[in-house]
């Protein structure tokens, strides 16, 4: 990853071995290319949470056929913090090349090494800085690599990362990005109460931005009052303006208005949210993934 002197990433001594056997955890450096007008100008920080669906020869809707519209939606988007969930390790790489050269990510696969999912952060080199990072998994032993314990369907896990913004007069702020279970209940509430846990130990002086697929509706379910217990405000519901809603979960399916949103960004008193969208992009009918990607303009305090 880029910066590497720079960049702290704590782990205890088990991850810290597991991890000296595992393939690269964060996506190649690249040299950073200078900052658009438009960049130059601004302080808006341009957030994305994007479930992939993960990368799959079976058609219809293979990667093959999704990855470039999601090349096109990324292109047009170009955010400058990406939290994606279910990539596998090309299709992580995938996205890498096709964001261009300005781009890098964090992330590791939830079974350690390039295996399984990831809940890969990708970030504009122009506009951030990683500081220090970190990965935990959603079980009774957080630090265990691939560990689930709370009977999930999956191994689920969350990458988080301390940023500098380059393009804000060096703020810093934590991102973190997760993906509740799908399966269960139990695992889903137990999971956010570990995150709202782990939120506490951060440094609280820091803005804080959550993204993820949290497999439960907003309003809806007690994991999403166990986050905003924590403090945290719904981007979708702070914003000064919004896009129409649509459920973000349509499996390929004709879009549903006024339907559940699954994927949130959520963020911390003092952030203020300028716009919230659902992106309904497509190419000839093609979507890139079962999910819209939700996307929030935030500016940190």
């Amino acid at each position: 990853m880029p910066h590497q002197s720079r960049v702290t990433r704590r782990l205890s001594m088990k991850t810290a071995l597991a991890a000296a056997t595992a393939l690269p955890l964060s996506g190649t450096a690249l040299a950073a290319t200078p900052a658009t007008a438009d960049e130059r100008g601004g302080d808006r920080l341009r957030v994305m949470s994007f479930n992939l669906r993960y990368a799959s020869t079976a058609e219809p809707n293979s990667w093959a056929v999704r990855r470039p519209v999601t090349r096109a939606l990324l292109r047009r988007e170009h955010p400058h913090v990406i939290g994606t969930q279910e990539g596998l390790y090309q299709q992580v790489r995938d996205i890498e090349s096709d964001l261009g050269g300005h781009y890098d990510w964090i992330g590791t696969g939830r079974a350690g090494g390039s295996r399984d999912e990831f809940m890969a952060v990708f970030y504009d080199t122009r506009r951030l800085a990683p500081l220090e990072y970190d990965h935990f998994w959603l079980s009774d032993t957080p630090d265990v690599i691939g560990s689930n314990t709370w009977g999930g369907g999956s191994i689920r896990m969350v990458t988080w990362v301390r940023f500098c913004d380059l393009r804000d007069g060096d703020r810093e702020f934590c991102f973190l990005d997760t993906h509740l279970d799908n399966a269960g209940q139990n695992a889903r509430a137990r999971a956010a109460s570990l995150i709202v846990e782990r939120i506490a130990g951060l440094d609280a002086s820091l803005p804080l931005v959550v993204t993820g697929d949290f497999n439960v509706p907003a309003h809806g379910n007690p994991v999403y009052d166990t986050m905003l217990g924590a403090g945290l405000a719904d981007s979708w519901d702070a914003a000064a303006e919004r896009s129409a809603l649509y459920a973000t979960f349509h499996g390929y399916k004709p879009l549903t208005p006024d339907g559940e949103r699954i994927d949130w960004i959520l963020v911390t008193p003092g952030v203020t949210v300028h716009r919230a969208s659902i992106n309904t992009f497509s190419l000839d009918g093609q979507f890139p993934s079962d999910h819209l990607p939700v996307q929030a303009t935030l500016t940190l305090g």
